[in-house]
């Protein structure tokens, strides 16, 4: 197949839409669904990641894209105890694949809402069964055991789209896009990203982890595939805040830091012991907890709102609580797509617990920006590689 009609583009008044190949045949499958102008462009860039994920590190990998920027990548990294809690998959026994899909979709659920997911490996039948049950747009993955498609084919009503692609497949060297009428033609961003990144250490800290090594690549190659200006924290073999689109750095870095902040306090004692009914959806009981965390928790415990998700009415997580908890948490790694042009970034990764960086380095205030990193005693890396993407 060289073309495939689409129903529209971005919009529904943006038609005719199509995707097609000028040589050889489209690289992917349509097992199930009909696929979106942007399902497709989310899939296209999400299967790179996951792909380069898998490469970087050998484990499993998985995606999930919203709007051509990922709400969380992972690897296949065991779950502790207390991240089985966080992610309701308590005494599960799970496949790399299911671990990894369970990592990245956990990074941001709120986000995840409605996303686009892709995976390594062969997505199998816990996979597809725990993804059965999320709110999801589609899936691209090399291969379907024959469970995990017929669970997948039942979603929405039949409709939910699955995508295979074929893993042999290499793209041109050189890409276009057009835009208003002007073509864009470029050298694709084949760099990879590696352990070799990491070795420039200007700080008078140089000890990275080797967790912390697989941190940095994921938040790295996560960043290869987000919409820049991006930042990214990573923690325990996955994203846990990714800061996306932002014309500031330093706003990326406060956004993304949030989001970390907030995956951090879903492990706080008072968020695992939520007294939720049992009948609670999967977005009503992320919706509640996520205003539970937030400045805005009166919006839910204030009013009768309460009454919908809990069996009796939980104590606040107060503004103290959290930064006491928050004070807690150390060895995170951040990645930047390009430098820090201020040591502002560093002193707002700090409050996420940050102990490791990776960004390009080259701005002319390196020196200010090492120098604010040696006082939180932080380990940073120059890569040298700038990974905006547009």
């Amino acid at each position: 197949m060289k073309e495939l009609e689409l129903k529209y583009g971005c919009n529904p008044n943006q038609k005719p839409a199509r995707v097609f190949v000028k040589e050889g045949d489209i690289p992917f499958t349509v097992l199930n669904g009909k696929p979106g102008y942007i399902n497709l462009l989310d899939a296209m860039n999400s299967w790179q990641l996951v792909q380069e994920l898998k490469k970087a590190t050998g484990l499993p990998a998985a995606a999930s894209f919203k709007h051509v920027s990922p709400a969380g990548a992972a690897v296949a990294a065991p779950l502790p105890e207390i991240l089985q809690k966080v992610y309701f998959v308590e005494g599960i026994e799970l496949s790399p694949v299911a671990t990894a899909y369970i990592r990245a979709r956990g990074a941001d659920r709120m986000s995840s809402y409605g996303d686009f997911v892709a995976l390594s490996d062969e997505c199998d039948a816990q996979t597809a069964s725990f993804l059965a049950r999320e709110v999801s747009d589609g899936i691209i993955a090399p291969s379907y055991s024959a469970e995990a498609l017929e669970i997948l084919k039942t979603k929405r009503k039949g409709t939910y789209l699955v995508l295979q692609m074929d893993p042999d497949f290499q793209p041109a060297e050189l890409e276009q896009k057009e835009v208003f009428g002007i073509t864009f033609e470029q050298k694709r961003n084949t760099v990879e990203i590696n352990e070799d990144c990491l070795t420039d250490i200007p700080t008078a800290n140089k000890t990275f982890t080797e967790a912390a090594k697989r941190d940095l690549l994921i938040a790295l190659i996560t960043l290869k595939y987000t919409q820049s200006n991006s930042v990214c924290y990573a923690k325990d073999g996955q994203a846990i805040g990714i800061g996306a689109g932002q014309q500031s750095r330093v706003h990326c870095t406060r956004l993304a830091g949030n989001k970390a902040d907030v995956w951090h306090l879903r492990q706080h004692p008072k968020v695992l012991a939520l007294p939720f009914k049992d009948d609670v959806r999967r977005p009503d009981r992320d919706n509640a907890i996520d205003v539970y965390i937030s400045e805005e928790w009166e919006d839910l415990l204030e009013t009768d709102d309460w009454k919908r998700v809990f069996t009796e009415k939980p104590e606040p997580l107060s503004r103290e609580e959290k930064k006491e908890y928050l004070k807690t948490i150390t060895g995170v790694a951040l990645g930047s797509d390009a430098f820090f042009p201020f040591g502002d970034n560093v002193e707002r990764a700090k409050k996420s617990g940050v102990s490791f960086i990776a960004q390009s380095g080259g701005s002319i205030r390196d020196d200010n920006v090492i120098e604010t990193a040696d006082k939180y005693d932080i380990a940073m890396a120059f890569t040298h590689i700038r990974l905006f993407h547009h």
